[in-house]
C-alpha cells in the first residue's frame, strides 16, 4: 500500500483525495475525498490573467488541504492544475503560492495529459462490468474546459475543447456583471451553437460516435444525476455509477434553464457554488448525448482525481 496526496485544481472547484493505493489489487481506498469552490477561473475568459481573491479563495483552501495531508501522512503528493491556470497570463503568481503552502509545484497540464488521468481514474473499475460495452467515451465537464476520452482499456483518441459550465455562463448567460435569471432562449441559443461548434471541434480527432458506453464526471454530471434521483442530499454513493437517461436529462436542463436562482438554490442537492453554472453544464452533457445518440449516461464519482492518484502509486 501506498498513501497517496491528490489535488485537482480546477476552473471552478479544487479537491483533494487521500487515499491508500494497492497496484496489485486496483484498489484505491479512500481516507479523505473533499471539494472546494473557489471559481479561480473567474473572469479569465474575460480578462486573461487570475483574479486576486480568487488566487486568495484558492490559496486558503490549499491551507485547509495541507493541514490534512499531513495529519494523514500521505506519502506521495501531487498537485495538478487544469484549464484558468493553463489561460492565465499571471499564473506564476499561481504556481508561487502553491509551492509556499504544499511545498509541490502545480503542474499545469495538458488537456490530453487531463484526459489520461480522467479515463484512468473513471474506468478502471467497470473493467468487471460486462454489461458495459466498449468502447467508452469519458466525458469530463469542467469548469473551463471539458474533455472527451475514447477508450478500452487505454486511451485510443482524446482532445479538449473550451466549453465548461463557467466559461459558457461567462461567455452566454451573463449581461450588466450578473447571471440573467433565467436566461432568455436568444442566450440559450447561442450557447448550444457554441457547443455544438466545439463538438465538431472534439469529432475531428476523438471518435465520439463509436463510443458504445457514455462515461460522464464532474460536478455538473453528478449533480444532474442528484437531481433526477430527487436526492434529500448530495450523496456520492447513491451518485457513482447511477445512470441517467437522455430524456430525463433533457427534462433537467429544460428545467434549469427556466428557473430562477432562488429555485435552483433550493434544490437540496446543489452545492451552493453551482447554482449559477449547472443550466450550462447539463447542457453541455445534453448536447453531448444528442450528437452521439446516447440513450444514457453512467456517473462516475472516481475521474480525473482517481488517476492522479493512481499515477502516485
Amino acid at each position: 500500500m501506498t498513501r497517496v496526496a491528490a489535488v485537482d485544481c480546477g476552473t471552478n472547484s479544487i479537491r483533494l483525495l487521500v487515499a491508500d493505493a494497492d497496484p496489485a489489487t486496483g484498489e484505491l481506498v479512500d481516507l479523505d475525498r473533499r471539494m472546494t469552490i473557489v471559481r479561480l477561473g473567474q473572469g479569465v475568459d474575460r480578462t486573461g490573467r487570475l483574479a486576486p481573491e480568487a488566487l486568495q479563495r484558492t490559496f486558503a483552501a490549499c491551507r485547509e488541504y495541507a493541514g490534512i495531508i499531513k495529519e494523514h501522512g500521505a506519502q506521495r503528493l501531487r498537485f495538478v492544475a487544469t484549464s484558468a491556470s493553463r489561460d492565465a497570463e499571471n499564473r506564476d503568481e499561481f504556481v508561487r503560492g502553491v509551492l509556499d503552502i504544499l511545498g509541490v509545484e502545480p503542474e499545469v497540464i495538458s488537456g490530453d495529459q487531463e484526459a489520461e488521468f480522467s479515463f484512468t481514474g473513471a474506468t478502471k473499475e467497470l473493467a468487471g462490468r460486462d454489461h458495459l460495452a466498449k468502447p467508452y467515451l469519458v466525458v469530463d465537464i469542467g469548469g473551463g474546459s471539458t474533455e472527451f476520452v475514447v477508450g478500452d482499456d487505454h486511451v485510443r483518441a482524446a482532445r479538449s475543447v473550451d466549453i465548461g459550465c463557467v466559461r459558457m455562463t461567462e461567455r452566454h448567460l451573463v449581461r450588466d456583471g450578473a447571471v440573467t435569471d433565467p436566461p432568455s432562449e436568444e442566450q440559450i441559443a447561442a450557447m448550444r451553437a457554441d457547443i455544438d461548434a466545439a463538438l465538431d471541434l472534439a469529432e475531428e480527432t476523438v471518435p465520439l460516435r463509436e463510443a458504445r458506453t457514455l462515461v460522464g464526471l464532474a460536478g455538473s454530471v453528478t449533480t444532474v444525476s442528484a437531481i433526477a434521483q430527487e436526492l434529500p442530499e448530495y450523496d456520492s454513493a447513491a451518485i457513482h455509477h447511477s445512470r441517467v437517461s437522455r430524456e430525463k436529462v433533457r427534462e433537467i436542463t429544460d428545467w434549469l434553464l427556466r428557473s430562477t436562482h432562488a429555485e435552483r438554490a433550493a434544490v437540496p442537492s446543489m452545492h451552493p457554488g453551482r447554482v449559477d453554472v449547472i443550466g450550462a453544464g447539463a447542457l453541455v452533457l445534453l448536447s453531448i448525448m444528442e450528437r452521439i445518440g446516447a440513450e444514457e449516461v453512467v456517473v462516475s464519482e472516481h475521474d480525473i482525481l482517481d488517476g492522479i492518484g493512481w499515477s502516485l502509486a
